[in-house]
């Protein structure tokens, strides 16, 4: 059994054995005879004992919430209580054999996670009943009795009925089998049966295979890594199957038991292959995962190991974590979660190195891929096919070996040996003052990112081992630091490689395609230093109370000079870092169309180094967010932003003038429409207002030409098209004006389950709304043709009356379970600077299906004219641009009006967010 020395609490608190023979001695004298109901009364005292024993369990981890070793081993002790209870009861009464023969022996074992003495709450019970030879009547009935009781107690119990013959074969052909009978732990029985599986599988399976299992477990390893995302820092990650996760470890431990024969990697330390340092480490990652499993568990009352969102905040509230420093606990708990997950990473690095260099695991596949390599440079040798260290002593009298190495890492191509890694991290000390205002230690980090065409490699492996931050401090606070949303998909350091991978790639010019502008941009030149420092530091400054912009473009005004860049460079690296999410904004949050943006953007950026420059990096950081962030409707907008702004700069800002645009779009039309007569063409480009004719482009203004040809009154004009250079359907009406046409567009495409991305309205001089939406499925693509008849027949009913959109819309109109743990302030800004002609009221709040038509509606029954809204999604964050006007047409200039109008969509999204989450 398991040592009841090491649990959580008192392992009478968890199972009275004594009170439990007791009670089994009574139940017996009461239902002499009658098997059904002495085993009806069993099962209803054990299952007592066992609800007694988790909760003790479960308050002792809730009390010692980092005692997870102990939890494990207490609910391990629990289960073994209730076999043995539940064999006993089999085997001696219900059962009895006095004179058993040679076939009727049985020994119980206890294999898997289970053998291991590993449980966490809601794990799987896995058995192995082993008779010496084909299974006996008698063993069969034995075996029933006790799986029935086990299950009436609820326990998910997996088994096998075996013989030792039967498990070697099963585990020669079955990796899976052979790992579970590798962790075999004897309950009870026959002992000598279990001792005889052990040497037969050491003598006649283990012996000589290791290789092959070594094989089997990394090919598994590699496969359950891809499965899960293959990176370490998924956002909601897998605590036991992801990469870093609790099955790395426990890999680690079989691959050990397999030749080693050890039972605790403890013993590693002694046969040199963890240095008691990172022992430690290794045993302070297992207890923190198991702990955050056994949490989980008992938060979901079910085998999960997913950490989902919502489970994140309840799982860093179990384990004491609370907000500190402007950041909340479930960012504090899973920035550990990650630095766990990242030397887990480590250790297996350091772990196979050592059976390379005992020949146990096959040379890397690198090395059987490549044979002719680079020559190296005096001092690094080659260690299967890895850059290793000549002489560990020679190499640290120099410091700046320590980045040397990883420029020599990139200069071969070759993998850093992990024992050269062990001798940088044991030696970042070095790293101090006088090294990093060293010219040339800064020319050589530099060179690391500006020289080698793959910077992301030698960052991510000098972020892992405390390089990075060791070389620029100020980097630290950001490591594993998570940023509790559903828009960034990395942790902050992680995202910041993404980008400059990005940007690497870009230079590589393999993104030639879809980024034509960036890729010229870079072709024709730009100062690369002041590109690749401003990426590596713009999300330095998060994780504080001040804004991450501000913070940052303070932080890079001491650091860039480190890194060697001169005053005129550092200067434009603090202002792209301070306003590295301007042209994103500018581009996301209003209306390009419009001239005020393009003029105020342009003067906000002045030169064209500074457009280039924050254009390419604008792309690298959206494109840096995850594999999904960046599609065809933000580079659409990138590139008009840019495109204008560029010629707005060489040009002159009167080139962006109104009239000139209203009169270049109404000659594109008369050429689009070259089949109309004369008389026609000249309604239709008299009967709109300028705004109409500077918003749309010519391929809108010829679908509403057609769509308002003898339109009736009572009609209702659609036309729906894929717009594939925004990746979105285009959405376009015609129909007589009245009051809150904005809104009942808004309703009918919310009832549809459409995401509009941006949407503009007109007013006809003879009395006709037209409106323009961008949409896209819940996916974020275009509808597919199928689909657009429903859309068009849903819309109709709606726009006349036959659906009211308020009512149908509140069952769609919900939050799902694992994104309400998201906080999401909301603000509202009125901005009369940004336009011309309208206001520009700004919404930044929690998004949800029905939130625009909720906006939207609140404005019409507030008499405020929309003219367009343009909709910037960030996961589960929102920002919703209106530009709009009063009644008379003029801007929403009374502080009064503005404080009144913010309350009453205040008060919409709040009631909509409590209908949503009801």
């Amino acid at each position: 059994m398991v040592d009841p020395e090491h649990l959580i609490c008192p392992a009478e608190d968890i199972f009275d054995r004594a009170a439990m023979a007791e009670a089994m001695a009574q139940a017996e004298a009461a239902h002499e005879g009658d098997h059904v109901a002495l085993r009806r009364e069993m099962v209803q005292v054990l299952r007592e004992a066992q609800t007694r024993g988790r909760e003790a369990i479960a308050a002792a981890l809730g009390t010692h919430p980092l005692e997870a070793v102990a939890a494990t081993a207490s609910y391990s002790w629990l289960t073994d209580c209730l076999i043995l209870t539940v064999l006993d009861l089999a085997t001696r009464v219900l059962h009895p054999l006095p004179n058993p023969t040679e076939a009727e022996r049985i020994a119980v074992t206890a294999v898997g996670g289970y053998g291991r003495g590993e449980m966490a709450p809601e794990s799987d019970v896995d058995l192995l009943f082993l008779t010496p030879y084909k299974i006996t009547p008698w063993a069969e009935s034995v075996i029933e009795s006790m799986l029935y009781m086990l299950w009436d107690l609820r326990l998910k119990v997996g088994h096998s009925s075996r013989t030792i013959p039967d498990c070697i074969r099963l585990a020669r052909e079955d990796f899976t089998i052979r790992t579970a009978l590798l962790e075999n732990r004897f309950l009870a029985g026959e002992a000598s049966l279990s001792e005889k599986l052990n040497k037969t599988l050491r003598k006649d399976l283990f012996k000589g295979t290791e290789r092959e299992f070594i094989e089997a477990k990394l090919s598994e390893r590699e496969a359950r890594h891809i499965k899960q995302g293959n990176q370490r820092y998924m956002v909601e990650p897998n605590v036991k199957e992801g990469k870093g996760g609790l099955r790395d470890l426990q890999s680690l431990f079989w691959i050990a038991k397999y030749i080693y024969q050890v039972d605790d990697t403890a013993e590693l330390v002694r046969l040199g292959v963890f240095t008691e340092e990172e022992y430690s480490t290794f045993a302070k990652a297992h207890n923190f995962l198991w702990a955050v499993r056994c949490h989980l568990h008992l938060a979901t009352k079910r085998p999960n190991d997913q950490l989902s969102f919502d489970m994140q905040v309840e799982v860093a509230e179990r384990m004491g974590y609370v907000d500190i420093a402007g950041r909340r606990a479930v960012e504090h708990f899973m920035q550990e979660y990650f630095r766990h997950a990242t030397v887990v990473g480590d250790l297996t690095r350091i772990f196979l190195t050592k059976l390379e260099a005992q020949h146990v695991k096959s040379a890397p596949l690198l090395e059987r891929l490549f044979s002719r390599k680079k020559k190296l440079k005096p001092g690094y040798k080659e260690v299967h096919g890895r850059l290793a260290i000549e002489r560990p002593t020679s190499f640290l009298k120099d410091r700046l070996n320590l980045l040397r190495l990883y420029e020599e890492g990139l200069r071969t191509g070759m993998l850093i040996h992990p024992d050269a890694m062990r001798l940088v991290t044991a030696n970042l000390h070095l790293i101090d003052d006088e090294m990093r205002n060293d010219p040339e230690a800064q020319k050589l980090f530099l060179d690391l990112m500006l020289k080698h065409g793959n910077p992301e490699r030698a960052l991510r492996r000098m972020n892992e081992l405390g390089v990075l931050s060791a070389f620029i401090p100020e980097f630290e606070p950001i490591v594993a630091m998570m940023q509790f949303n559903m828009y960034h998909h990395y942790t902050v350091d992680e995202h910041i490689i993404q980008c400059i991978s990005q940007l690497a790639q870009i230079e590589r010019e393999e993104l030639v395609e879809e980024l034509p502008v960036a890729s010229t941009i870079l072709k024709e030149g730009v100062n690369r230093r002041v590109l690749y420092v401003a990426l590596l530091l713009h999300d330095i400054g998060k994780g504080r109370e001040e804004d991450h912009s501000m913070l940052g473009a303070q932080i890079a005004r001491k650091v860039a000079p480190r890194l060697g860049l001169k005053p005129a460079e550092v200067d434009t690296v603090e202002w792209l870092i301070r306003y590295h999410l301007l042209m994103s904004d500018m581009a996301q949050k209003r209306d390009i169309a419009d001239p005020r943006t393009v003029r105020d953007f342009a003067k906000a950026v002045q030169t064209k180094e500074r457009l280039d420059l924050l254009c390419v990096l604008t792309v690298c950081d959206i494109r840096g967010v995850g594999p999904d962030t960046w599609n065809n409707w933000k580079a659409s907008l990138i590139r008009a932003l840019y495109r204008q702004t560029r010629r707005a700069m060489e040009g002159g800002l009167e080139a962006l003038n109104r009239e000139q645009r209203g009169s270049e779009a109404k000659r594109n039309l008369r050429e689009a429409l070259s089949d109309w007569d004369s008389r026609d063409l000249k309604v239709e480009t008299a009967r709109h207002y300028p705004p109409y004719w500077q918003g749309l482009h010519v391929t809108a203004h010829e679908v509403f030409a057609r769509l308002l040809r003898e339109l009736e009154e009572d009609e209702i004009a659609i036309d729906l098209a894929v717009d594939e250079d925004r990746d979105a359907t285009r959405a376009c009406f015609a129909l007589a004006d009245h009051p809150g046409i904005f809104s009942r567009l808004a309703g009918a495409l919310a009832l549809v389950g459409a995401n509009v991305v941006d949407a503009r309205t007109y007013t006809s001089k003879d009395g006709f709304a037209t409106a323009a939406f961008w949409i896209q499925d819940a996916e974020g693509r275009p509808y597919e043709a199928a689909r657009l008849p429903r859309l068009r027949q849903m819309i109709h009913k709606t726009l006349k009356g036959e659906v009211v959109a308020g009512e149908a819309i509140k069952d769609r109109d919900k939050i799902k379970k694992r994104e309400r743990a998201f906080r999401v302030p909301t603000h509202i800004t009125f901005d009369n600077d940004g336009s011309e002609i309208y206001t520009i009221i700004e919404v930044d709040t929690r998004d949800r299906p029905g939130l625009l038509y909720d906006l939207t509606r609140t404005l019409a029954n507030n008499n405020v004219y929309i003219n367009s809204a343009v909709i910037a999604t960030y996961g589960e964050q929102v920002v919703d641009t209106f530009y709009v006007k009063d009644m008379f047409g003029l801007k929403f200039y009374s502080e009064a009006k503005q404080k009144s109008l913010e309350k009453k969509l205040r008060d919409a999204i709040t009631q909509g967010a409590e209908r949503a989450t009801a």
